[in-house]
């Protein structure tokens, strides 16, 4: 994020680790908005251990998957970190910051959505869940733009998603392990979907309220 105006409020920018590393970082040759490119990278990743499973059904490749929606997190941390407390925020940032996003968000879900085995209708929950990302994001922005406060309540931010899919590739290597089975991610997707869709709702009624008062 380059704008402190429409930062996600996260606690974890407090840690001095995090701290030391932004700081670290903010003192080499690289930009924000390379950091948010490298975002998509890692998305990309996470969405070939998704697929791989869906081939090969390896419970690691699930553990390589939630790696890798972690490092994405951590470059859409470090973005914002780099560019505003290192001083680095440029004209163009939002572009970065919210484009990378766009496509990470649907790639990672999407491909979740085929790694699912034990229904027919697995590409069809991780499409729903891909598209529903992308509408959150979407109305949040769209309030923005005609004088709403910038509004990043859940139930299923991008925070939120990330994480319910991240605890259900380790909870589904598990069940993969012992059972054979993929219900949790099953599960997962579902809890998603049915969050993302009140996540829409809240923003979308919060900004109706805020214009209309």
């Amino acid at each position: 994020m380059n704008d402190t105006g429409t930062r996600r409020p996260l606690k974890v920018r407090e840690v001095k680790f995090v701290v030391a590393f932004a700081r670290y970082l903010s003192g080499k040759q690289i930009t924000p908005n390379q950091i948010s490119v490298i975002s998509i990278l890692f998305a990309a990743l996470a969405a070939a251990g998704f697929i791989c499973f869906a081939l090969y059904a390896h419970w690691w490749l699930l553990i390589l998957a939630g790696l890798m929606i972690q490092c994405r997190l951590l470059c859409n941390l470090f973005d914002g970190m780099v560019a505003v407390e290192g001083g680095k925020k440029t004209n163009s940032g939002e572009l970065f910051n919210d484009i990378p996003d766009r496509i990470a968000d649907p790639l990672i879900l999407v491909s979740a959505g085929y790694a699912v085995h034990m229904v027919a209708y697995g590409a069809e929950l991780g499409w729903c869940a891909g598209l529903l990302a992308v509408m959150t994001a979407y109305i949040r922005t769209l309030s923005a733009s005609i004088g709403a406060p910038v509004d990043f309540k859940g139930p299923m931010a991008k925070q939120h998603r990330m994480a319910v899919l991240t605890i259900a590739c380790v909870l589904t290597a598990i069940e993969t392990l012992v059972w054979h089975t993929d219900y949790c991610l099953l599960i997962a997707l579902i809890v998603i979907i049915l969050g993302a869709v009140v996540t829409c709702i809240r923003r979308a009624v919060s900004a109706y309220r805020f214009l209309e008062a």
